[in-house]
């Protein structure tokens, strides 16, 4: 893992900024991927519209980077949908359409910024930095520090509890773990995992997400009457209490 993945971010004092990226352009996919991901963002990849409304609308992203050029709807029907269903998640449109009145009809869609391709790396960063700013710098307290049941995950000491004890993980894990306490009682693929947590150019093949789910599951579950790392057959795992 890149350390800088699991330094804490200078925004928000945590570990993790989720940003969810609205895009079909694998090679855009990627470069914006390992940019942010380099600078301590968690980044999750919708590549088309439908996608991009069903995990917008969990709303557990600080920012939406989003293409208006989509196989199955545009950017802006995806963004006045998010909008109508009361997403406030700030929302910065990446296109190549660089007319005004293209930049005009993403604004009123409900976009935040609009910035268009191709662009510098630099300033997308510096354009997520002021959205964040903007919506006022910091993450509620319970972002902060997720909890299910008597485990405890702080994503400003990087510290993970059950109960009394203190549990140690990598950072790997740790990513991992919280991963799954961002999306309780959500069963997560294989794939999606290994997109959010290992980058989209992992190996679909690989077993490592079992791998490494055998080993958490040993710290937080195995000492514990309560077992909270759940298989679901056939479709992944979830993190739950029933």
């Amino acid at each position: 893992m890149n350390e800088k993945y699991m330094t804490t971010n200078t925004l928000t004092g945590i570990g993790y900024m989720r940003v969810l990226m609205v895009e079909d352009d694998e090679r855009i996919i990627d470069f914006v991927q390992r940019g942010l991901k380099a600078e301590g963002y968690a980044v999750e990849v919708a590549r088309s519209g439908q996608e991009a409304i069903a995990l917008g609308t969990e709303g557990s992203f600080q920012v939406i980077i989003l293409d208006l050029g989509l196989p199955d709807m545009n950017g802006r029907q995806i963004c006045e949908r998010l909008r109508s269903n009361s997403i406030d998640t700030p929302i910065l449109m990446l296109t190549a359409r660089d007319t005004v009145q293209d930049k005009v009809a993403g604004l009123r869609s409900g976009a935040d910024d609009y910035m268009t391709k191709p662009f510098a790396f630099e300033e997308l960063l510096a354009r997520i930095e002021v959205l964040l700013r903007r919506r006022g710098g910091e993450v509620k307290q319970d972002d902060k520090e997720l909890r299910i049941e008597d485990l405890v995950l702080n994503g400003e000491t990087h510290e993970v509890r059950r109960g009394d004890n203190v549990i140690e993980l990598t950072p790997k894990e740790f990513a991992l773990l919280e991963c799954f306490m961002r999306m309780p009682g959500k069963v997560l693929s294989r794939t999606r995992i290994l997109e959010q947590v290992w980058g989209y150019s992992a190996d679909p093949l690989t077993n490592v997400v079992d791998v490494y789910i055998r080993q958490l599951r040993r710290k937080i579950d195995d000492d514990y009457e309560l077992k909270l790392l759940k298989t679901v057959r056939g479709f992944g795992y979830k993190m739950d209490a029933s």
